[in-house]
């Protein structure tokens, strides 16, 4: 798993091979078995992760039915800005959709990181810039747009989730129902 990192490293060009062995040396990996919990609604998140290989999925309870946020793929992050920052419980689950293997870190990982290569800061800050404006964007995206658009254009962007996750999930995750799946599925379908 760690030469997983180093490819990942490899396109942060802004770093010297040393600073990216530094990095790898420091890297925490944790295994987790499809259906383990990672964190529970209620819990303080305190680690953030890294998905190396396997899926994790976001959900909420609402009404006692699940709520599918977001999904987690390989060599995407996974964190929870809003309890592990904001040092509050969280309002959401994270669980292991696939086998997984994930980096974890910490506040004090990050800070002895920075500490020795300083300008990890900046590049931490930059990296977390972007995926809040890939965030941003989704939300726009899933509030401007029809469930047939999301689910096309999930097809689009990620049509490897779509083999890799039940349809009722993914249902969730594009607020319909599973009915209302099938027959966008069928009419898109219908119309090649």
């Amino acid at each position: 798993m760690l030469n997983e990192v180093r490819k990942f490293l490899s396109g942060f060009t802004m770093l010297t091979n040393e600073e990216r062995e530094i990095i790898v040396d420091n890297t925490n990996i944790r295994e987790y078995k499809k259906g383990d919990v990672i964190l529970r609604e209620g819990q303080m998140a305190k680690e953030c992760y890294m998905v190396l290989k396997g899926l994790i999925r976001e959900y909420y309870i609402v009404d006692g039915e699940e709520k599918t946020t977001n999904f987690f793929m390989e060599m995407e992050p996974v964190n929870s800005f809003s309890s592990r920052k904001n040092n509050k419980p969280s309002k959401h689950f994270l669980v292991c959709a696939e086998d997984c293997a994930v980096t974890v870190s910490t506040n004090s990982l990050e800070a002895e990181m920075c500490r020795l290569i300083p300008r990890l800061e900046s590049i931490i800050r930059d990296a977390v810039e972007k995926e809040t404006g890939k965030m941003q964007e989704e939300m726009a995206n899933f509030i401007t747009t029809s469930p047939e658009d999301r689910y096309t254009q999930l097809m689009n962007e990620k049509p490897e989730l779509l083999n890799r996750v039940p349809q009722h999930q993914i249902a969730s995750y594009l607020g319909v129902k599973p009915e209302t799946l099938s027959r966008i599925r069928k009419r898109l379908l219908t119309a090649k």
